[in-house]
């Protein structure tokens, strides 16, 4: 039985993808985009995701198979003048996003 998000849940989910050479990290009304490997495809799963500190999976060109990626968001909000603390605080979950 499929259950939908409830507000609370969106209100707490951020999402990732991967668009046009950039890594896209989006909460709410916040669109952080930053450099992606030159081979990196799409993001493929979330498998953990720890205030800032993202483990997923990532499809790239040279191979079939997905790879573990590591994304550290506290030093991109840092660079950007984005008080991490504060704007990570109330995600709860990251998901990938949809196109």
């Amino acid at each position: 039985m499929a259950t939908s998000c409830t507000r609370s849940e969106q209100a707490n989910t951020a999402y990732l993808s991967a668009e046009n050479g950039f890594t896209v990290f989006e909460y709410g009304k916040a669109r952080i985009q930053f450099r992606a490997p030159y081979s990196l495809e799409r993001y493929t799963n979330v498998k953990q995701w720890d205030n800032g500190y993202l483990v997923v999976d990532a499809k790239y060109k040279h191979n079939n198979a997905p790879e573990e990626e590591y994304i550290d968001l506290k030093p991109v909000l840092t660079n950007l003048y984005i008080d991490a603390n504060h704007f990570l605080q109330p995600i709860k979950k990251v998901k990938i996003a949809r196109n």
